[in-house]
This record gives structure tokens, sequence and C-alpha cells, in this order.
């Protein structure tokens, strides 16, 4: 087994040994009642999320091109909370999961493809998929009190922040070392989403 082979395969079990993808909750389905709580459910979603931590990775490989490549993974990050405040706010957007899924199919294969998006180009897609997560994620904390949900919030920002600015640093060790292993991590990434597609878009036998 060769070196570039890893991340398909670590992420193509990932993805067979993960359940339903919007099924995920921190606190078993209950709403966050303490500061505590809400902190720890806004940690833990994007982590135990597939489909939400396979989109913070990509947006930090895809920042890595960039030299604002910080600013991009704070706009993404920033776009996610708006998502999460337009739900709560009573914002409907059909289709969410499925949307969802898409976007982190788009991601994937961008990185595949690995084309070169300007700066501009690269926020306004991130813009894009930050909302669409934030939406999805604002599903869980719906109706929580004011405390939890700053709390949430926070959680959420912090643990967006640090995984995305992880992969962008990783991102750019490795496009030094072997650009194909960032190419393959794409491939992994459109992988998960066409599953997690799959998932919302066949009925379950």
């Amino acid at each position: 087994m060769t070196a570039k082979a890893i991340p398909i395969i670590t992420l193509a079990a990932a993805t067979l040994l993960t359940g339903p993808a919007f099924a995920h909750h921190v606190m078993d389905g209950s709403l966050p009642a303490t500061f505590t709580d809400g902190l720890l459910s806004g940690l833990g979603h994007p982590v135990i999320g597939l489909d939400h931590f396979a989109a913070v990775v990509a947006v930090g490989c895809l920042a890595a091109a960039h030299r604002a490549g910080t600013a991009l993974a704070i706009g993404f990050v920033l776009a996610m909370i708006a998502g999460v405040a337009g739900h709560l706010q009573g914002a409907s957007v059909p289709s969410a999961e499925i949307l969802v899924a898409g976007s982190v199919i788009v991601l994937g294969a961008v990185l595949l493809a690995h084309r070169q998006l300007n700066a501009l180009a690269a926020l306004g897609l991130f813009a894009v998929v930050g909302l669409l997560h934030g939406y999805a994620l604002g599903e869980s904390i719906f109706g929580a009190e004011q405390t939890p949900l700053a709390a949430y919030l926070i959680g959420l920002a912090a643990i967006q922040s640090a995984i995305a600015l992880a992969a962008m640093r990783i991102a750019r060790l490795v496009t030094d070392a072997n650009a194909m292993r960032l190419r393959l991590v794409g491939a992994g990434i459109a992988g998960i989403g066409i599953a997690i597609l799959m998932q919302q878009v066949v009925p379950s036998v």
C-alpha cells in the first residue's frame, strides 16, 4: 500500500462506518440547558458530523493556496455562524440536507481538480458553503435558551476555526512535498459527499 492511497482509504472507511449524517447530536438529541452543555455541543457537532468535518477540512485545504488563507478560513466560519443565526430567526432552506451534501461534493471536486480559485471566488464559495452548513447545524440548537445558545456559537466558531486553520497548515506542507496527496484527499471528500447524498435521496430498505 502506498502512502498516496492512505487518505482515500481512511476517508472511505470513515464513510462506511458513519451513520446518517444529520442525526448527530452531542447531547443525545436534547437541547443544551447550561453554558457548559452549549459549549460542548458547539465543539462536538462539526467533529461527530462527517459531512461538516469534511467541509471544514476542504475549506482549509483550498485556503492554503492563498496568502490570505487565514482570512478566507475565518470568512467561512463567520458565514457558518450567519447560517446558524438565519435558522434561529426562522429562515427556511428547502432540501437543506441535500444541498449540504452537494456542497461537500463541490469542495472535494475543486480540491481534486487542483483548481486555483482566485481569492474572491474562494471567498464566495466558502460563504455559500458556510451558510448552508450553519443552517443545518442550527437545527440542533433551535429553541435553546440564550446562555447555552451563546456558548454553542462560541464552541462552534472555535472548533471550526481550529480545524480549518490546522488543515490549511498541513495542506501547505503536503503540497510542498507532493501535491497529488492533496488531490487524493479531495477525492475522498467528494466521495463522502456522494455517500451522504445517497443517504438522503435513496429510500432506506
